[in-house]
């Protein structure tokens, strides 16, 4: 049917697409193209559902750490320890709620909001900035 090409131009000659193979989606936002994670409230949020229905919609179970992909299920990423929180990749809750649930859902990651945490963070940082700068700089005095 198809005859057998020497390397060199099977190389430059693009691959004719197979009958049952689909084509690939495009890209549906610019957001997708970064590996964004969301948490159990983010994703009740943009959802609009309880806390309660995303953890009925999660593929969790009790005695398997990572359940294999259901498509029926909101698949959370891999985790390496059972006490780690639940993160859902941006791609597989658009992939939930067209598939599952049936909502054009448009999802928008914001950053979280300003917190007291936050706050000292940012000033235990700028401390250990300035730390490092007397530290770098050459000692003056003798």
């Amino acid at each position: 049917m198809s005859e057998l090409l020497e390397p060199a131009t099977a190389n430059s000659l693009p691959l004719p697409a197979l009958p049952n193979e689909t084509p690939p989606e495009p890209e549906l936002s610019p957001v997708s193209a970064y590996d964004v994670y969301l948490a159990v409230e983010d994703v009740q949020r943009q959802l609009r559902r309880s806390r309660a229905s995303v953890y009925r919609y999660a593929n969790t179970h009790p005695e398997i750490l990572n359940p294999p992909f259901d498509p029926n299920k909101l698949n959370p990423e891999v985790r390496s320890d059972r006490d780690a929180p639940l993160q859902f990749h941006v791609r597989e809750v658009r992939r939930f709620a067209q598939d599952v649930l049936g909502l054009a859902l448009t999802l928008a990651v914001q950053p979280s909001e300003e917190t007291t945490t936050h706050e000292l963070l940012r000033a235990v940082l700028k401390e250990l900035q300035t730390i490092r700068q007397l530290l770098a700089a050459p000692a003056t005095d003798n």
